[in-house]
């Protein structure tokens, strides 16, 4: 197998960290972002849709979504289990990383992609360029911060999102508030529950990568 990373970007280090805590080793390429390897003939090649996470399959097959990378590594590696082992945990892992990636992940991308001079033109992920749109990016602010103060309560009782067993709803969750640090928005200082479970996540050695 080859993993397509990029250091730096959120999306890819999803998959880094899913890696890490299946205690697999995957050789991987850097694809440079910031000077726009991503959207090269070279790269369009690999993945059309000029985005990184990319997994390579020894057979040649290209998974170029962080579901599709979590989905088949889970079923290779299935220990530990990361997305739930029984049909309940399994929905209910599913039900947390949707309200995670609609409420939370999509928010501060908008925000971070429609306001950083950086995302000029670049407001959406992929080969063609779309203008940044300040407003949505102001709304999509507002709607990371509801999200990050919704964790507390969501956290309240149990140590980590799913129960008690770290799972990927964890992880989109902890690379979601290091992302959201690109613009200063925080974990609320007195949200105890989810200072409490941020602290805890972060210390795994896979938080790292």
């Amino acid at each position: 197998m080859l993993f397509h990373d990029c250091n730096f970007a959120p999306s890819p280090r999803l998959v880094r960290v899913f890696i890490a805590e299946k205690g697999i080793a995957i050789p991987n390429c850097e694809v440079d972002l910031r000077n726009g390897e991503h959207l090269a003939p070279e790269f369009r090649a690999v993945n059309p849709y000029c985005t990184v996470p990319v997994l390579e399959l020894d057979d040649g097959t290209r998974l170029t979504s962080t579901q599709g990378c979590w989905r088949y590594l889970e079923e290779t590696v299935p220990n530990p289990p990361l997305l739930g082992s029984t049909p309940t945990e399994k929905a209910l892992i599913a039900d947390l990383l949707w309200h995670i990636e609609t409420d939370g992940w999509q928010a501060v991308t908008e925000a971070i992609r429609n306001t950083l001079p950086g995302m000029k033109d670049r407001a959406l992920t992929g080969a063609e360029n779309y203008a940044q749109i300040p407003a949505l990016g102001e709304r999509g602010k507002l709607r990371g911060e509801r999200f990050l103060a919704q964790l507390d309560k969501m956290l309240a009782g149990r140590d980590y999102l799913a129960g008690d067993r770290y799972s990927a709803a964890d992880i989109m969750a902890m690379v979601l508030v290091d992302f959201a640090g690109w613009l200063k928005i925080a974990l609320p200082a007195d949200a105890a529950n989810a200072q409490r479970w941020y602290a805890a996540v972060s210390a795994r050695p896979s938080a790292k990568l």
